[in-house]
This record gives C-alpha cells, sequence and structure tokens, in this order.
C-alpha cells in the first residue's frame, strides 16, 4: 500500500530552532505577540516571507513529499493565495488549501478552485476545517454553534460538489439555497479535489463520512486513535462509500534517540513557567473535540519535559514549542518511522507531518526518515 506524505507550510512564521523564538522567520508569531525583529520582512535584497514558503514547497517537492497542507488562521496569509504563488515555483507540489466553509459561498469557492486545478494541472487539495468555537471564532465573525456548523459544512460540500458537476443544480438547505446553478465548460471538466476533513465530534464524524476522501486527525494516543478510525469508516461504509485516514503531526527526528530528546529538553528548559502552568491547566475557550482529547491525555504534574511522554517517543508538549497540537514524535530517524508505521497499521493512509525549522527539516525528514517508511511511494 503506498502511503502519501506531505509537508507544512508555516504561513504564521517560524522560529529557526524548537529552543528559541528569535531570530524568528516570518512576521508575526503563531497566536498572541510579535517577533522582536522583523523576520524577513525588512531585507533590503527584497526576499520576502512569502518567498521562504516557496523555498519550502520546493525542498519538500525534492525530497519527497507530495504536497503540503497551507494553514488557515487569524495569523496567517490567505492560502488561496499563497498556493497560486507556489504554483509558479513548484511543478508536482499539491497545494492543501485549509478553509472553515461558511466564511465563502461554495458557488465561488467551486469556481475559484476548479481555476486553480486548470492553471496547476490538479495540484488542489482541501483540507476542510469547521472551526473550534469560542474567541477564535468570534474573530471570523461566525457565531454559529458546533453542531450547526458541521450541518454548514455537509451543506456546502453538498453545493460544492453539485455544481461542480455542470448543472442545473438546484439545493434547499438551513444554511445554502442554490437554483440551476453549474459550472461552465471547461471548469467543469476539471478535476474534483481531494478532502482532507479535520473534526473529531460525532458531528464532524458524520459530515466526513459523507464527503471526505481522508479523515484527517491530529495524532492521539494510539488505541484511542485506532478507535476513531474505526468509528469514522463505520459511518462511511454505511454510506457505501469508503473514506482513507490521515494524521497530521509534528516530529523531531535526529540520528540518535539522544540527540532528539536533547532538543527537546533544551527547549522546555528555556520555556515561560507560566506557558507551562497554562498547559498545566488546559485551559481552552473553544469548543473543539480534538483539542480537548488531546488534553485530555497530559499529565496535571509537569515537572520535566519526561512528564509529557504518554507514550515511547510521543511527547504532548509540543504546543509549548511552537504553539498548534500538542502530540508529536521524537526520537531517531529509525524511531520515528517505526512510529509512523505503527500509525499504517491502525489505520494510517496518509501523513501531514512537521518539523521546525521546516526549510532544513524538510530535508532531514525527507532524506532520512521517509526511505525507512514502509510503504512509502
Amino acid at each position: 500500500m503506498a502511503i502519501d506524505f506531505h509537508w507544512r507550510l508555516p504561513s504564521h512564521g517560524e522560529p529557526s530552532t524548537h529552543r528559541n523564538r528569535e531570530p524568528y522567520r516570518g512576521d508575526w508569531f503563531f497566536g498572541n505577540g510579535q517577533p522582536g525583529s522583523h523576520g524577513l520582512s525588512s531585507r533590503a535584497d527584497g526576499f520576502s516571507y512569502i518567498d521562504y514558503l516557496g523555498e519550502i514547497a520546493r525542498a519538500a517537492e525534492i525530497s519527497g513529499f507530495q504536497g503540503g497542507l497551507i494553514p488557515s488562521f487569524p495569523s496567517t496569509d490567505e492560502p488561496w493565495a499563497i498556493s497560486a504563488f507556489l504554483a509558479q515555483q513548484t511543478r508536482t507540489f499539491r497545494f492543501m488549501l485549509a478553509f472553515q466553509p461558511g466564511f465563502l459561498n461554495p458557488v465561488t469557492a467551486a469556481r475559484m478552485t476548479a481555476t486553480l486545478q486548470r492553471a496547476t494541472g490538479g495540484r488542489a487539495l482541501f483540507n476542510v476545517i469547521t472551526g473550534g468555537g469560542g474567541p477564535s471564532q468570534l474573530w471570523w465573525g461566525d457565531s454559529v454553534p458546533h453542531d450547526d456548523r458541521y450541518t454548514r459544512t455537509t451543506e456546502f460540500l453538498d453545493v460544492l460538489r453539485g455544481v461542480w458537476q455542470g448543472g442545473p443544480f438546484s439545493y434547499d438547505g438551513k444554511f445554502y439555497q442554490v437554483q440551476d446553478a453549474g459550472l461552465a465548460e471547461p471548469l467543469s471538466r476539471e478535476e474534483f479535489p481531494e478532502i482532507y476533513f479535520s473534526g473529531s465530534s460525532d458531528a464532524a464524524l458524520s459530515s466526513a463520512s459523507k464527503h471526505a476522501e481522508y479523515y484527517l486527525s491530529w495524532l492521539e494516543p494510539f488505541d484511542q486513535l485506532r478507535e476513531k478510525f474505526d468509528r469514522v469508516k463505520q459511518r462511511t461504509d454505511l454510506l457505501g462509500r469508503k473514506i482513507k485516514c490521515a494524521v497530521r503531526v509534528d516530529v523531531i527526528a535526529r540520528a540518535t534517540e539522544e540527540e532528539a530528546w536533547a532538543e527537546v529538553r533544551k527547549g522546555f528548559e528555556r520555556l515561560d513557567p507560566a506557558a507551562i502552568a497554562r498547559l498545566r491547566e488546559r485551559r481552552g475557550g473553544g469548543d473543539s473535540v480534538g483539542a480537548s482529547r488531546q488534553g485530555a491525555a497530559r499529565p496535571l504534574t509537569i515537572n520535566s519535559y519526561k512528564d509529557l511522554i504518554i507514550e515511547p517517543n510521543v511527547w504532548s508538549g509540543f504546543s509549548l514549542l511552537r504553539g498548534g497540537q500538542t502530540n508529536g514524535i521524537v526520537g531517531s530517524y529509525e524511531q520515528v518511522a517505526e512510529r509512523l508505521d505503527d500509525l499504517v497499521q491502525l489505520g494510517a493512509d496518509a501523513f501531514i507531518l512537521a518539523s521546525t525549522p521546516h526549510l532544513e527539516e524538510t530535508y532531514r525528514v525527507g532524506e532520512e526518515v521517509l526511505p525507512l517508511v514502509k510503504g512509502h511511494r
């Protein structure tokens, strides 16, 4: 079985190491705050952070990754615009566009994406996210309750697929109403992008089972992840469809296990104690089931980086070092490959990997880890 590997593009900026936030590559921090320096925006030669993302995409293409996830947060550039730039910087690299249905009309989204497919030879992918609620959701002007957001996502994808077929397509839903719509040729002849669908609640699994080609999850304890994959596959089977599963996970891979954990230790020892306290208290503010599931695996007592090792080679403190999801894989090249193989055995068909700094680590992971993973194409 061939396994697809994608990389992640840090469109929110990134530090040059897990150990320090400065010097910073980018114009804003992931989350709150601003870099003390001006990142790449003040270079006299005009080289920008978007150019840096192009270098990462080219490195991923060279190193054996099929494509890359372009995240979408309040503190990122816009994935749709970035993908148009990256298309000219690469030849085979596929652009996984993260977006929230509800912030874009589905007919407009169909036209935009079909045009991107036509211009790039069919290199677009979707990462459909429905939002974690709370203050971050209100930033977008969205106050729709959790389960209704997934109803809206399902309707959005119903319309997106419907108009893509050329029409006339009509739809009368709670959130969307369309009459006699449809993409005109040649747009309607373009390949519909594969959907990587994120979400851990029952409402999310129901929507994913109807529309997704890949159900995408953050890394969780392995038995817990197997149970979630089984649930979404059972729901999909009832609809007469098949779905694949994918895992989004950060890694720290080094020649030896000792070197990998030394990187974690150095980063942990430089942390603000207040950041550790916030992680221990599991402060949220949203209604994300996925974030709650990750937080439930963390210990209440955190005195050392070792306290956050929740399974062999799985560390639950990644959000302390760079924001985002909590769990990741740490170890030698061989150990990281073995853990990825373990995930394949429990049902993963694809991965979105990341490591900081993304440019250098693209080459490291692509050249040292991917060839060791069984089933890597």
